[in-house]
């Protein structure tokens, strides 16, 4: 990764109006979800005593709030430390962008991709994942396609703009109010492992008993990308970690799907 100053610069500013605009995204990209999980989890779906569309308006409506509510949490929480979404901040209030926060939209993707194939290459070790249920490939991928823009947003709000702002405020506490890299290197692991075991509730819906090892598994790889992206969100902004996590999603959910993998 090229060389530069880590983002500890303050962010100064208003972060309501953003934190609308990140809800807004949650609340579409939920809905852009639905159809995988329709795929994914039929069984529980069917046994619900709620109509579907109820659900599905009730728990993106959520999402949408949720996101909103912990996407301002994060920004208020990162603002001391600079962790922060400093392009979309920029275009939201109208405001010129910090000329030492560059731009590295190629590394993101490239980081994102290379996460995703690491992903699909240590899946081959140990017990194997949770079988999909038979649909066609083309069916996949565009559900997956959907389904990674929750990834990108949703997930990484809670997981990288929230967990990471909220460890490294919680750590710097402890050193008044002084960030240290270790804090940011700290934080962003144990979101990525609170991100892999985020994971763990579908793996529950599509297989009765997972064996543990199974379980630290997919927690694990999930961490992967976790940690990329939490690099990312470190030291370009929320955005390059969103983007890299597209990235790797499409490749994950996507191209695999076509490619045949599992």
């Amino acid at each position: 990764m090229p060389a530069i100053a880590p983002a500890a610069l303050p962010v100064k500013g208003p972060h309501l109006k953003l934190a609308m605009l990140l809800g807004v995204a949650g609340l579409l990209s939920t809905l852009a979800l639905w159809p995988y999980l329709m795929v994914l989890m039929p069984q529980k779906l069917a046994a619900l005593h709620v109509p579907l569309p109820v659900v599905i308006a009730a728990q993106t409506i959520q999402a949408g709030v949720m996101c909103w509510l912990l996407g301002w949490l994060g920004l208020y929480l990162g603002a001391t430390h600079g962790l922060d979404a400093p392009w979309l901040r920029s275009w939201v209030y109208r405001r010129p962008l910090d000329p030492g926060r560059p731009a590295r939209w190629g590394l993101a993707m490239s980081l994102g991709a290379a996460a995703a194939a690491l992903v699909l290459g240590l899946s081959l070790l140990g017990p194997a994942l949770p079988a999909e249920h038979a649909t066609s490939a083309a069916g996949w991928a565009w559900r997956g396609a959907l389904a990674s823009f929750y990834g990108c947003i949703v997930e990484e709000v809670g997981c990288r703009l929230l967990l990471v702002s909220l460890f490294v405020w919680l750590l710097a506490r402890s050193h008044r109010n002084v960030a240290l890299p270790w804090m940011f290197v700290l934080a962003i692991v144990v979101a990525a492992l609170l991100f892999g075991a985020g994971h763990l509730p579908a793996v529950f819906a599509i297989t009765a008993a997972p064996a543990s090892l199974l379980i630290g598994k997919i927690v694990l790889l999930n961490a992967v990308v976790g940690t990329v992206t939490g690099v990312l969100f470190w030291k370009y902004g929320l955005e390059h970690a969103m983007l890299a996590h597209f990235c790797a999603d499409l490749v994950l959910h996507v191209i695999a799907p076509l490619a045949g993998a599992t």
